[in-house]
């Protein structure tokens, strides 16, 4: 029995992280704490600037070894960018004025956006792609992008926006700066999802590809103004033929995201900016080409992520008019519900007076990430991991503002 003790402590005392540690091992994230960008491995955290001047949310590069994000400078509308490598640790410029970094799908290039210029930067130098550029992605197999370019205000109002296709190879120099792109679609004038209910097309953006590649979702706006009120999340076929007009949504709420290997989009439904009022804010499922509503009456939902192909986390809130007073604002708890049996169950109990918020699932450990806070404004929120039933919950990291988990 002595024996058996003592060896229990000799345990306890040589290997006393082995299972604390184990979480997390394999986990790989950015994220943003006082305007400041970390990195978080293996459950361990790294400062990487100290301007206060980093507030977008940083991208990784295909096979996780670079981080791509933007520095505020003192000029307004101007954002310096800057990588990160992690092997070797050094930061690099890339540009002194970049927007909307993306990398290629096969390779540490990183794609982004000037002024409506679309540049490439091999980390070296950078090259001129395309003008004229609101938004843009790559293709899939990384031969080229997918453009929108936004309407523009004429005598007789607003044109609509067109999307464009661009290849480009491995030979940057050899790329045509004005021309050299193939259209692709353009938007009717106007949209919507019924008579009275359409908004003028003028933007196309939130551009993403289905898993199989032969959809397009994304997000069509009117003006910036009319933006904050009603957008339209709509889909499109690879070869630019079969457009759809899904349903009415706004930007500040869930984007749309496919499912993790079909191609089956969810996204957040309903108009009405989140500061008028907590309702009508319903998540739906489209698997092309059925579709289903998954938010129970007198709730509504403000943001979500895919577990596997049939099942996600939501965050929810009870229906509510929107009051100034914030302390009285709903907060929303986290759910996970199943596609096929339309099964919910409520996973999150925070204490009062705070909430769960901007849930994500973390595929190379199998859990939960969410960040917890006093409201849908708040920057100094607590990131919690958790299982996906809700069990062994708790807090991770402290005071932070976005965090980007790096995914295969």
């Amino acid at each position: 029995m002595k024996k058996a003790i003592l060896l229990t402590i000799i345990l306890f005392l040589f290997f006393p992280l082995a299972t604390s540690a184990a979480p997390f091992d394999g986990v790989k994230a950015a994220f943003i704490r006082e305007g400041n960008l970390w990195i978080l491995i293996d459950g361990k955290e790294k400062q990487l600037t100290n301007t206060g001047n980093v507030h977008s949310k940083p991208k990784w590069s295909v096979d996780g070894t670079l981080l791509a994000y933007q520095v505020e400078t003192a000029s307004e509308g101007q954002s310096e960018l800057w990588t990160y490598n992690l092997n070797t640790g050094k930061k690099k410029r890339i540009s002194y004025n970049g927007t909307s970094p993306e990398s290629a799908p096969h390779k540490n290039h990183i794609a982004f956006n000037d002024k409506g210029i679309l540049d490439i930067s091999d980390l070296n130098r950078f090259y001129n792609i395309a003008t004229g550029v609101s938004d843009f992605t790559w293709l899939p197999d990384g031969s080229g992008f997918l453009l929108s370019s936004s309407g523009t205000l004429n005598p007789d109002g607003w044109s609509s926006a067109s999307l464009f296709t661009k290849k480009v190879g491995d030979n940057y120099k050899d790329i045509v700066l004005f021309g050299g792109v193939e259209p692709f679609f353009t938007l009717p004038k106007e949209i919507g999802i019924n008579e009275q209910n359409k908004l003028i097309a003028v933007n196309a953006e939130e551009l993403t590809y289905s898993p199989s590649g032969k959809w397009i979702s994304f997000v069509v706006s009117p003006t910036a103004s009319w933006s904050m009120d009603s957008d339209m999340v709509c889909v499109i076929d690879s070869l630019g033929k079969n457009f759809e007009v899904l349903d009415e949504m706004i930007l500040q709420v869930g984007q749309p995201k496919w499912s993790p290997s079909t191609d089956t989009l969810a996204y957040i439904a309903g108009g009405g900016r989140i500061v008028f009022v907590f309702k009508n804010k319903d998540l739906k499922v489209k698997e092309m080409p059925a579709s289903g509503t998954y938010t129970p009456a007198d709730y509504a939902d403000l943001d979500f992520d895919w577990m596997t192909d049939k099942s996600l986390v939501v965050s929810r809130i009870k229906e509510q008019e929107w009051t100034n007073d914030f302390s009285k604002h709903p907060l929303p708890v986290l759910y996970t519900l199943s596609i096929d049996s339309k099964k919910q169950m409520k996973i999150t109990s925070p204490p009062k007076g705070s909430g769960d918020y901007a849930p994500q699932y973390i595929p190379s450990i199998g859990k939960l990430a969410w960040l917890r806070g006093k409201s849908l404004t708040d920057t100094k929120r607590d990131l919690w991991i958790g299982n996906t039933d809700g069990t062994e919950a708790m807090e991770w990291v402290r005071d932070i503002e976005e965090i980007v988990f790096f995914e295969e």
